[in-house]
C-alpha cells in the first residue's frame, strides 16, 4: 500500500508532462494554498506587472517517465535517492547543466573581515554610489546622508561662532571713538594738531583721572603727588586695560618732483609738479634740512619694503606699497612729543607727500584679543588730505580657555569629515567618472571640501606663524611691532571659513531637494533661466545706459556718481528705494528730475515688474506640475511611520497612515499592484482579511491594480476619513442615552429641513449629515463584500463535500476491481490499477482547480 499512496504524493507536488518546478522564490508569502487544493497558488490573480516582473526560475530537475513508474521531486541533490519502482529505474534525473551550477555556486561570505568591511563600505554608500529602486531605501539613505551632513554642519557652524563673538565688534567700537578725531582730519595743520593732541592723549595713559588738589587723599603705593596720581610704568594701557605691544610707528610715501607734465603754457610760472601717486614714480632721496636731535634717520630717507617688512595697504584712491620714511614714537608721552614736533618742524608733511600713517598694535588680555590700528591719511594730488582708519581686531591666541579646548576638539572633529567627505566624492568621480563633473551639485560638494582643505590649512599657517613670531615681537618691547602680516592671514582665514560657511548651508539643498515641494525653487530657477537671462540683457542695457548718463550729469557733484562704479551702486540702491533727490536736483534742476523720473519709470515699474511677472509664470507653472505629480514616499512619511511605530507600540496606531505609505511605496512606477500593497502592510501587522476588505472597498474594476490617478483619489479619500474622525472625536459627547437619542433626531431634522443646528452644542448640519450618510454607505458596502465573500466560501465548504462523497464512491470502486478475481495476469492487473489511480486523480485535480470566479469573487459595485 505504500507504493500504492506513493504516486499521489508525487502528483500533488508536480504534474507529470511538466518541464520543471518552481524555483524557491516562487514560493514566497505572496502564496497560499486555497481550501480543496495541494497545490500552493497566489490569493490573488497576478496582475500584468506582476507578472512580467516575476524572476524565471531555472528548473531544478526535469521529468522523465519511463514504464509508467511515478517517482517523487526533491532537491538537485537528493533526487539521486529519489524514491523508484523495484526495477531501480529513477523517474527523476538531476539536470546536469543545473548540477553544475549549485556545484560552482559560491557560498556566503561570512567572518569578522566581511562583516567590517560591508560596515566600512556602508558608510560611503550614497545615492549616487547605488542605483536604488526601492523607494523606501532611498529615502533612508538620504536621512542618513542628511543627518550626518546636519551635523558637519553643525560642528562647523561651532567653528565660526567660537572664531568671532560680538565682544570683537564692542572691542572694535571702543578704540574707533578713542581716535576719532582722525576721521576730521581734512589738512594739513589739522594733521599736525591731531598728532599733538588727540594720538598722545589716546596712546599713553601715564596718570590717573584724578586731579590731586586734595592733599587727604594718598596715590596708590603711598605717593604723594602734585597733581594727578601716577601709573605704574607696568600698567600703563591704553584705557587702563589695553597693553600697547612695542612701539607705535609713523610712515610716509613720497612723489618725485618730476613726476608730471606740465603744459608748455604753464612751464614758466609753473616749476614743480607732483603727480597722483604710483610706486614706479616714488621719491626714493633723502629729504630735510639736515639737522636732527631726537628723530631717527629713517625719517628722513627712503626705505623699502623689504628693509621695513612692510605689506601694501589698499586706501581709498589707490593701493600704496611698504615702503617709505618712517618714524617710531617713544614709550613717554612727552618723548613721542618731542619727536613729532622735531618732525614738524623739520618739515616732514612736503607737497610730495601723498600717503601717512600711524601703525600700532594693542593687546587686552581680559578678552584675550589683539587690535591691530593702522590711521592712515591720503594726500590726493588735488590738495587736502582724506583720512581713513582701519581697525582689525583678531583672536591671535587660539587655545586659552576651556572653550577655546572644545572649539580644538570641534576642530579636529571638522577635519575628520573633511577626510570623510573626500574619500566619498572620490569613490564617486571613481564610478561615474567624467560624467560625476555635469553634475551642479557634485560642483558643489567639491567646493566646499576645496574651502574647507584651504581653511584648515590657513589655521594651521596662522598658528604657527604666531607662535613663532609673537615670542620675537614681545621680546623687543622698545621697537616697532608689526603684527599687519599676521592680522590680514587671519583676516583671509576667517574670510575663507565665512565662504565655506555660506556654501555649506547651500549645499543642504542637495539632501532635501529629491522632495517635490522643496524642488519648486530649483525648478523654477532652471525652467525661466532662458526667459531670464533674455531679460537680463535687456535689463543692464537700460541700466548702463542711465548709469553712464547719471555719472557723466552729477559726477563733479554728487558723491554718489563720483565715479562709473558709484553710480552703478547708486542706480541698484534706488531701485530699493534708498536715494537722494535732492542731491540731484540740486546738482542739475532740469536733467536732474528728468533723469529721475525716466528711470523710476523704465527701470523699477517696466522692468522690475516684468522680471517678477516671469518668474510668477514660472512658478505657477512648476506648483502646478508638482500638484499633477504621483504621490511618493518621502521623508515626511517615513517620520510619520516611524512615530506610527512608536504609537503601536501603546495601542494606538494609525492604520490610515500604514496605508498611505503603503500605496506611496507602490506606485514608485505609477502603477499599484495587490502583491505590493499586501507586502508592505504585512510588515505593519495587516491581516489578510483587512487587506482584502481595502481591496474590495476600492478596487472597482476588478484589476487589482492601480494607476497614478486612482492612488491619488484613494489619498485623497483617506485624507477626508482622517479629517472626519478628527472633527467627530471633536465634537462633545452626549452624557446619556436619552440625550443621545435627542441628539440624533435633531440631526435628522435639521438635515431634512437643510437648514443649520439650533445650537451649537450636540448638533450637526447637512454638510456633516451628508458625511456620516457618505461613511456609512461604505460600512454598508464592506458590509456586502465581506457577504458576498462568506457566501463564496459556504459555497466552496459545499462542493468540497461532494466532491468528498464522490470520491470516496471511487475509492470503494478501485478496492472492488482489487479485489475482484478475474483471472489476468499480476502486470495486467497492476497496470489497470495505475491507470485508474491516475484518471481519478486527473479528475479529482481538475474538479479541485479553481475557476477564475472562484480565484477572484465577485465584488459589489
Amino acid at each position: 500500500m505504500a507504493d500504492e499512496e506513493s504516486p499521489p504524493m508525487a502528483e500533488t507536488n508536480s504534474r507529470p508532462g511538466t518541464s520543471g518546478v518552481r524555483s524557491r522564490a516562487a514560493s514566497s508569502k505572496s502564496q497560499r494554498s486555497r481550501p480543496g487544493s495541494a497545490q500552493p497558488v497566489s490569493s490573488r490573480p497576478p496582475s500584468s506587472k506582476s507578472i512580467q516582473s516575476q524572476p524565471r526560475s531555472r528548473p531544478a530537475s526535469s521529468v522523465s517517465k519511463k514504464s509508467g513508474n511515478l517517482s517523487r521531486i526533491g532537491s538537485a541533490t537528493s533526487n539521486r535517492s529519489a524514491w523508484s519502482t523495484d526495477d531501480g529505474e529513477e523517474m527523476f534525473k538531476v539536470n546536469e547543466e543545473e548540477e553544475d551550477l549549485i556545484r560552482d555556486e559560491e557560498p556566503a561570505q561570512k567572518g569578522c573581515w566581511h562583516s567590517f568591511t560591508n560596515c566600512v563600505g556602508g558608510m560611503w554608500a550614497t545615492r549616487e554610489m547605488e542605483t536604488i529602486d526601492d523607494r523606501e531605501v532611498f529615502v533612508r539613505t538620504t536621512i542618513r546622508e542628511l543627518v550626518v551632513y546636519c551635523i558637519f554642519l553643525v560642528v562647523l557652524c561651532i567653528l565660526t561662532f567660537g572664531m568671532t563673538s560680538a565682544t570683537m565688534f564692542y572691542y572694535t567700537k571702543v578704540m574707533s571713538n578713542l581716535f576719532e578725531g582722525a576721521t576730521s582730519v581734512s589738512q594739513v595743520d589739522q594733521f599736525w594738531k591731531f598728532l599733538e593732541d588727540d594720538l598722545p592723549n589716546g596712546l599713553y595713559w601715564e596718570y590717573l583721572y584724578n586731579d590731586g588738589s586734595n592733599k587727604n587723599f594718598v596715590c596708590p603705593g603711598g605717593e604723594e603727588a602734585i597733581g594727578p596720581c601716577p601709573v605704574a610704568p607696568a600698567d600703563r594701557n591704553i584705557l587702563y586695560e589695553n597693553r600697547l605691544l612695542g612701539l607705535p610707528r609713523m610712515r610716509q610715501i613720497r612723489v618725485r618732483n618730476d613726476s608730471c607734465d606740465v603744459h608748455e603754457d604753464f612751464q614758466n610760472a609753473i616749476k614743480q609738479c607732483y603727480n597722483s601717486y604710483s610706486e614706479s614714480i616714488e621719491d626714493k632721496s633723502a629729504f630735510g634740512n639736515g639737522y636732527r636731535k631726537r628723530t631717527s634717520a629713517l625719517a628722513w630717507r627712503y626705505s623699502s619694503a623689504d628693509d621695513l617688512g612692510g605689506a601694501a595697504h589698499s586706501g581709498i584712491l589707490t593701493s600704496y606699497s611698504g615702503a617709505g620714511s618712517v618714524q617710531d614714537l617713544h614709550s613717554l608721552q612727552n618723548e613721542s612729543a618731542a619727536i613729532i614736533k622735531e618732525l614738524k618742524e623739520g618739515l616732514w608733511i612736503t607737497r610730495g607727500t601723498r600717503f601717512a600713517a600711524v601703525d600700532f598694535t594693542v593687546y587686552n588680555a581680559n578678552i584675550n584679543l589683539f587690535c591691530i590700528v593702522k590711521l592712515t591719511f591720503e594726500f590726493p594730488a588735488t590738495g587736502g588730505i582724506l583720512p581713513f582708519s582701519s581697525f582689525r581686531t583678531v583672536k591671535l591666541l587660539r587655545y586659552v580657555t576651556a572653550w577655546d579646548y572644545f572649539i580644538l576638539a570641534c576642530e579636529l572633529i571638522f577635519c575628520g569629515f573633511i577626510f570623510y567627505y573626500v574619500v566619498e566624492e572620490a569613490l564617486e568621480i571613481r564610478k561615474h567618472k567624467y560624467s560625476y563633473f555635469k553634475s551642479v551639485w557634485n560642483m558643489l560638494d567639491l567646493t566646499v571640501i576645496i574651502i574647507s582643505i584651504v581653511c584648515i590649512f590657513l589655521n594651521l599657517y596662522t598658528h604657527v606663524v604666531v607662535e613663532s613670531k609673537l615670542q620675537d615681537l614681545l621680546a623687543q618691547p622698545d621697537q616697532y611691532a608689526d603684527f599687519t602680516s599676521l592680522g590680514m592671514w587671519s583676516k583671509q582665514n576667517n574670510n575663507a571659513v565665512a565662504i565655506c560657511v555660506f556654501f555649506a548651508w547651500i549645499k543642504l539643498f542637495k539632501y532635501i531637494s529629491f522632495n517635490k515641494t522643496m524642488t519648486q525653487l530649483s525648478s523654477t530657477l532652471s525652467r525661466c533661466a532662458k526667459d531670464v537671462a533674455g531679460f537680463g540683457v535687456m535689463f543692464f542695457i537700460v541700466f548702463f545706459a542711465f548709469a553712464q548718463l547719471g555719472y557723466l550729469l552729477f559726477g563733479t557733484q554728487v558723491k554718489d556718481f563720483s565715479s562709473f562704479s558709484d553710480a552703478i551702486f547708486t542706480l541698484l540702491r534706488t531701485i530699493l528705494g534708498d536715494f537722494d533727490f535732492a542731491a540731484i536736483e540740486q546738482a542739475n534742476r532740469v536733467l536732474g528730475p528728468i533723469f529721475f523720473l525716466s528711470y523710476v519709470f523704465f527701470v523699477f515699474f517696466v522692468l522690475l515688474n516684468m522680471f517678477l511677472a516671469i518668474i510668477n509664470d514660472t512658478y505657477s507653472e512648476v506648483k502646478a506640475e508638482i500638484a499633477g505629480q504621483k504621490n511618493e514616499f518621502e521623508i515626511g512619511d517615513y517620520l510619520k511611520r516611524g512615530y506610527n511605530n512608536v504609537l503601536g507600540t501603546v495601542g494606538a496606531r494609525n492604520k490610515a497612515i500604514d496605508i498611505e505609505n503603503a500605496l506611496k511605496l507602490a506606485n514608485s512606477d505609477g502603477t499599484v499592484t495587490y502583491d505590493e500593497v499586501r507586502q508592505n502592510l504585512k510588515k505593519c501587522n495587516f491581516s489578510d482579511m483587512e487587506i482584502e476588505m481595502f481591496f474590495s472597498r476600492y478596487d472597482k474594476d476588478g484589476k487589482f491594480e492601480f494607476n497614478s490617478d486612482q492612488t491619488n483619489e484613494i489619498l485623497d479619500a483617506l485624507d477626508d476619513e482622517s479629517e472626519e474622525e478628527e472633527t467627530i472625536e471633536n465634537e462633545p459627547r452626549p452624557k446619556s442615552g436619552k440625550e443621545a437619542r435627542a441628539l440624533r433626531s435633531a440631526r435628522i431634522k435639521s438635515a431634512a429641513a437643510g437648514g443649520r443646528p439650533k445650537s451649537a452644542q450636540g448638533n450637526v448640519g447637512g454638510e456633516q449629515f451628508g458625511v456620516l450618510c457618505r461613511r456609512v454607505d461604505r460600512m454598508e458596502h464592506s458590509i456586502g463584500s465581506i457577504v458576498t465573500k462568506i457566501d463564496a466560501v459556504l459555497i466552496k465548504l459545499e462542493s468540497m463535500e461532494k466532491g468528498k462523497t464522490k470520491r470516496k464512491a471511487t475509492m470503494s470502486k478501485i478496492l472492488g476491481a482489487i479485489t475482484e478475481d478475474d483471472g489476468s495476469d499480476d502486470a495486467t492487473r497492476r497496470q489497470r490499477m495505475e491507470d485508474m489511480v491516475r484518471e481519478e486523480l486527473q479528475n479529482w485535480e481538475d474538479s479541485s482547480r479553481p475557476s477564475t470566479s472562484e480565484s477572484a469573487p465577485p465584488l459589489q459595485k
